[in-house]
């Protein structure tokens, strides 16, 4: 088996009378998409939050390449090469594509023009094509408004920012929800070509479909514990939710499924 990119063993997590995450392992490798599955409440963004050092575990074995880490803020998980897109996207609806993906680490014109801090327009925007393209992404004019986009554009641009720190692990939280059919197609597109670059790429979603189109492997956490993990092309649906549930594979397990398939994600999952 191939060594992980990420490694997490014995992950802990409290808010005061709340065990959120108990004795959690949890593995990530290069080349790989792995879906963290689970109810509301089954501890899913409180490890994508420990893994970005949003909110650190109280206490866990790290790896990092095989290399013991530490992560204390997200800092700590930036410079690990580990980039996190949350659900809401963090993005500047008045901004443009450009400036919003080169926000915070603008290129400056070479030369003279350099002195005054004169910012290379050009230059970025041929960055944000190229980088867009290489993605995929379907953002015919990289001066419009992120506000005038849709939402499957809007997760592209999100995604893109997280690339082109040159992440080696990349964190996303629920990017098909509220999508439509087409726009999950593109979003899931996006999703394999993080992968055929060699990127570990983490997902959390409660859309099992979605799950099954691009996952390689399901983690299962319910109650703030692993509940299982499967290879993507051995499992069934059904095993997955008897494992999300805690019920066996019944009628049960297939209504409950339905009901997650179908459930909206508005705001952010525990």
């Amino acid at each position: 088996m191939q060594t992980p990119l990420l490694s997490m063993q014995h992950v802990e997590k409290t808010y005061g009378a709340v065990r959120a995450l108990q004795d959690v392992t949890f593995e990530a490798r290069a080349g790989e998409i792995v879906a963290l599955v689970g109810d509301n409440g089954a501890g899913k963004s409180t490890l994508i939050k420990a893994i970005a050092g949003v909110s650190p575990a109280d206490s866990a074995e790290i790896r990092f390449d095989g290399d013991l880490v530490s992560v204390t803020s997200p800092q700590d998980s930036a410079k690990l090469g580990i980039a996190t897109v949350y659900q809401d996207l963090a993005l500047c609806d008045n901004l443009d594509v450009v400036a919003n993906l080169f926000l915070g680490r603008e290129r400056l014109m070479t030369g003279p023009s350099r002195a005054v801090r004169l910012l290379d327009k050009l230059e970025m925007a041929q960055r944000a094509r190229e980088l867009l393209a290489g993605l995929g992404a379907r953002i015919p004019n990289v001066l419009a408004r992120v506000e005038e986009l849709s939402g499957g554009q809007r997760q592209a641009v999100a995604i893109a920012r997280a690339v082109l720190g040159e992440p080696k692990v990349v964190l996303l939280d629920e990017p098909t929800a509220a999508l439509g059919v087409a726009q999950t197609a593109q979003v899931l597109q996006l999703l394999k070509r993080l992968k055929a670059r060699g990127l570990a790429v983490v997902v959390i979603s409660h859309n099992l479909a979605d799950v099954f189109a691009v996952a390689d492997r399901i983690c299962v956490l319910r109650l703030g514990r692993n509940a299982g993990e499967y290879r993507t092309e051995d499992a069934s649906h059904e095993q997955v939710v008897s494992a999300i549930t805690g019920l066996t594979a019944s009628a049960d397990a297939l209504r409950v499924e339905r009901e997650l398939n179908g459930a909206s994600s508005g705001g952010e999952l525990a």
